[in-house]
C-alpha cells in the first residue's frame, strides 16, 4: 500500500496560524518536505520548527536563489522522484508550503508530477492575502465588490487596468517593484486609500498606509492592498 502525499499550507509566519488540521498532518507524518533556498535556512520549516520530531525524515527542496532563471523542473522532478520513492515505501509524506499551497504555492508543481500516481490531501493555510487585511485591519472586499490579485512584476499597463476595473486590488510579490507600484496607484488617484504590510506574521512585521514607504525597494514578502469600493473602512488607513 502506497503512502499519501499531503501539501499543508502553513500560513504567512506566525506559527500559530497553522491549523489544527495543518498541526495533525505534519506532526503524524514520518516524512517531511519543505522548499529551502540554498543559501540559508528553509522559512515554511522554520514557521513549523516547533511542532517537528527527530525521528522525523526531512527532505529539503532546495531551490537557488539567483537572479537568472534555474532549472526549476530539474529542482522539482528530482523532489517528485525523491519524495515517490517514500510514497511507493509506504510512508505518508507531509510537504510544507508557505502561505495556501494553490495561492501561488509551490506544492502545486509537486502536485502535478505525482497526484496522478499516489493519493493525495491539501490543506489550505492562511494565506499572505488574508493576513495583510487582518494586520491591516481593514477587510479585503464587501457585497458585490470585485477584488482583484496582481503581481507586482506584470508590465504597468496591466496593472493599471487592474487598478480600474476592480473596487479592491491585492498587489502581491512586491519587492523590487515597490517604487514602481507605489507610482502606478498615486498616478491613479488610489494612493490615500492602499495600504502597505511586509512580512507579516513576524517579529519585523510592518503595516503602513502606502503613502508612507519611501523606498524603491521592499521584501520579497510584502504586500499591498486598495479599496476603492464604496464601504467606509478606507478611513481606517488613518489610525495604523
Amino acid at each position: 500500500m502506497t503512502g499519501r502525499l499531503c501539501g499543508i499550507g502553513v500560513g504567512p509566519g506566525d506559527p500559530e496560524l497553522l491549523t489544527l488540521k495543518a498541526h495533525r498532518i505534519l506532526t503524524h507524518a514520518p516524512v517531511v518536505a519543505y522548499p529551502a533556498p540554498d543559501d540559508g535556512p528553509s522559512f515554511a520549516r522554520s514557521i513549523v520548527a516547533g511542532y517537528l520530531r527527530p525521528d522525523q525524515l526531512e527532505i529539503p527542496i532546495v531551490i537557488p536563489m539567483r537572479a537568472e532563471r534555474f532549472p526549476a523542473r530539474a529542482v522539482y522532478d528530482r523532489a517528485a522522484a525523491e519524495i515517490g520513492n517514500h510514497l511507493r515505501a509506504g510512508s505518508d509524506v507531509c510537504v510544507l508550503c508557505e502561505g495556501d499551497p494553490f495561492f501561488y504555492g509551490s506544492f502545486m508543481y509537486l502536485f502535478e508530477r505525482l497526484a496522478g500516481r499516489f493519493a493525495t490531501e491539501i490543506v489550505p493555510g492562511v494565506s499572505s492575502l488574508t493576513a495583510a487585511a487582518a494586520a491591516l485591519k481593514r477587510p479585503l472586499a464587501a457585497r458585490n465588490d470585485v477584488l482583484a490579485v496582481v503581481p507586482a512584476p506584470r508590465p504597468d499597463a496591466e496593472i493599471g487596468r487592474v487598478l480600474d476595473g476592480s473596487e479592491a486590488v491585492a498587489i502581491v510579490k512586491v519587492g523590487r517593484h515597490l517604487g514602481r507600484v507605489r507610482a502606478l496607484i498615486e498616478a491613479a488617484g488610489l494612493l490615500a486609500r492602499a495600504g502597505y504590510v511586509e512580512r507579516v506574521g513576524l517579529a519585523s512585521e510592518r503595516v503602513m498606509p502606502l503613502a508612507e514607504t519611501t523606498a524603491d525597494r521592499a521584501p520579497y514578502f510584502s504586500i499591498i492592498l486598495v479599496y476603492k469600493g464604496a464601504e467606509g473602512w478606507i478611513n481606517n488607513l488613518s489610525v495604523l
